[in-house]
């Protein structure tokens, strides 16, 4: 049941004052309860702000430094690369498939298109057949009514021949019966294929994109001045794969030095020896006979080799400064494995598409052996390639956010080196 007195906030005011009693003063809180409500407030609003910021975050969790992200967006662009090249073999596979699949189609539907030719035929000569097995008069009394019985003759030889026809229509067209299952058949394994190939490529080009999204994001979280400590880092660490790469030149120059001194004077003892035994005391010449390569190693490559080892790093060299893009083979962008190809393809060589290919596609040499032109590796899991140009350097399409650069190659761990023509 329902009261019906109004509460106490709506009670008029005159009407409180006359139900009070007059000798009776409002009552003041004590000083105690004052204190201690306020002790309470405080306390209270103490607690939230000491909690607040702890609402949001992850009990526990320590903000990595700048050197842990550095790690872990090297590791993630890393796993990228790798995912990209499953993302470019199974493109290629999907893009064989396909034109497999396609021809395969077509030659069914040309299949098909005969296989109803000859079902047209066989059905004229069934009709045919059916009209002088059910309408005709017999043989003998066909020949006797006949105006002209030659004419007879003539047409009973041509009907004969009709029917062996007849037989050989018939047997090409389970022949043909035959071919138009199989291509069927074919053509639906193809599809299939076809389908699982699409499968990986989009498995593959999904975790390609949630590698590089978790780079990012752990990009994005970093403030300006460990944006700045991070940049620090890496031009500390390309100060460093550079300074290999002169030790590395140094060292193979000098060892060029020493061969092409040691070949003068086998060619000099070995003038004089011809000279001592001859008497003609000619005076020894100098010349050398053992090639040191290109500038940077001391392999030897042909001459073939070089003119075309120097188109292809021409053509990289004018590819400098476009970015790189997971996936690419240009004109306007590149990955690593894209450019390799297309540098190589100007060349007059035609390389395979992804990395795992490309180091199967050549001789493999040391590195000390390199020379301009040949393609040296990265990772153990050979998920990175470039295009050496001496002195320890490369041309390569490096890693998302970068531009088609030149680049120590101590920057990364070596696999191998690949001459690939």
């Amino acid at each position: 049941m329902t009261s019906s007195v109004p509460p106490t906030s709506e009670v008029p005011p005159r009407a409180a004052a006359r139900r009070a009693p007059a000798h009776r003063k409002p009552r003041r809180p004590s000083p105690a309860l004052a204190r201690t409500g306020f002790g309470v407030t405080t306390a209270a609003l103490t607690s939230v702000v000491l909690l607040a910021p702890q609402a949001g975050a992850d009990p526990g969790a320590a903000r990595p430094s700048v050197e842990d992200v550095q790690r872990k967006v090297d590791s993630l662009y890393r796993e990228a690369g790798t995912a990209t090249q499953k993302y470019n073999a199974a493109k290629e596979r999907t893009d064989e498939q396909r034109a497999q699949a396609n021809g395969l189609i077509d030659a069914l539907a040309s299949s098909t298109e005969d296989l109803n030719h000859s079902r047209e035929d066989l059905a004229r000569y069934a009709a045919a057949q059916y009209r002088d097995a059910s309408g005709g008069f017999a043989g003998t009394a066909t020949m006797l009514l006949a105006d002209d019985p030659q004419s007879f003759f003539d047409q009973k030889y041509v009907l004969d021949r009709l029917a062996a026809d007849q037989h050989t229509k018939v047997r090409e067209f389970r022949d043909q019966q035959a071919a138009t299952a199989r291509k069927r058949t074919e053509a639906q394994e193809s599809l299939n294929q076809l389908t699982a190939a699409q499968q990986d490529l989009r498995t593959s080009k999904t975790e390609v994109q949630g590698k590089l999204t978790q780079a990012r994001e752990l990009l994005t979280r970093l403030t300006a001045e460990e944006k700045a400590r991070l940049a620090e880092l890496e031009r500390r660490k390309e100060a460093e794969a550079k300074k290999k790469a002169e030790e590395a030149a140094a060292r193979q120059k000098k060892k060029a030095e020493a061969e092409q001194a040691a070949a003068a004077e086998a060619a000099k003892k070995e003038s004089a020896t011809a000279d001592s035994a001859t008497g003609t005391g000619a005076g020894a010449g100098a010349g050398t006979s053992a090639g040191t390569g290109a500038s940077g190693g001391t392999g030897t490559a042909s001459g073939s080799y070089t003119a075309k080892a120097e188109k292809a790093i021409a053509f990289a060299r004018a590819q400098m400064g476009k970015p790189y893009v997971w996936g690419a083979t240009g004109p306007g962008s590149y990955d690593c494995s894209g450019l390799t190809q297309a540098a190589w393809k100007a060349a007059g060589i035609d390389l395979p598409r992804t990395t795992w290919d490309q180091v199967e596609a050549g001789t493999r040499v040391s590195i000390d052996d390199a020379v301009p032109g040949d393609l040296v590796f990265f990772y153990d899991d050979i998920s990175h390639v470039g295009l050496y140009i001496g002195n320890g350097e490369m041309i390569h399409a490096p890693k998302p956010g970068a531009s088609v650069r030149v680049e120590s190659i101590y920057y990364m761990p070596l696999y191998g080196v690949v001459r690939p023509a």
